[in-house]
């Protein structure tokens, strides 16, 4: 973050000599209820990521006087195509429609309601969805490629509607059990009969990127 106008007017309100101790730097931004102003929490390092889908893991110096923001669950299964969704949308100035509401910075945010449209994989092609019981009659989906016989990890999902412009990295959480299922990217079109969709990574890359939350999960 470097000349950042939520960050100068937090600088702009501290003491004196604090302009010249905060230049710039990579922080990750949280607000509880009821604060005019969000709380920065310095970025210490990077303790994974994958260049592929764009995902980041990052520690920070949040402690017991500046509390991070409680998490969502994060699904190990990815939500099947028609699945209803809420997306967190962000923009810049306050829309003329409702339901959007004042988030971090002057900027506002929504839970906007969308449909999981379909997936690809990592060559383009499109992924189809078949489901298969386990013991105990528990339906778990599984994403096959278009060719009989073949399988290959999911690379993108597609939903509707499109996300405004700043949404990117925001969480895709399905609406019937409250999980995240994926995280938002942006837009894109991959042939001009779809036409343009909204773009984001499976919530299967987030236990790639850290595995570690596949245990938590399972316990």
């Amino acid at each position: 973050m470097r000349r950042s106008p939520i960050l100068s007017s937090v600088i702009d309100s501290g003491p004196s000599g604090s302009k010249s101790s905060i230049l710039s730097g990579t922080y990750v931004l949280s607000q509880e209820p009821g604060k005019e102003r969000p709380t920065f929490h310095s970025v210490n390092g990077a303790l994974s990521s994958l260049p592929r889908p764009d995902l980041l893991v990052l520690s920070t110096s949040s402690g017991p006087a500046s509390p991070m923001t409680n998490s969502l669950t994060v699904s190990p299964y990815p939500a099947h195509p028609g699945a209803a969704i809420r997306a967190h949308f962000v923009v810049d100035t306050e829309p003329s429609e409702p339901g959007w509401h004042p988030w971090i910075g002057g900027l506002w945010s929504k839970w906007v309601r969308g449909t999981i449209l379909g997936y690809r994989d990592f060559a383009g092609r499109e992924a189809k969805v078949r489901h298969y019981h386990l013991e105990g009659a528990v339906s778990v989906p599984k994403y096959l490629c278009w060719q009989p016989g073949t399988y290959d990890a999911l690379s993108h999902l597609s939903f509707e509607p499109l996300p405004s412009p700043g949404s990117s990295g925001g969480p895709i959480v399905d609406e019937e059990s409250g999980a995240v299922v994926g995280i938002v990217l942006g837009s894109r079109m991959d042939n001009r009969v779809e036409g343009m969709r909204g773009w984001g990574v499976p919530a299967e890359m987030i236990y790639e990127v850290r595995p570690d939350l596949v245990l938590r999960f399972m316990l």
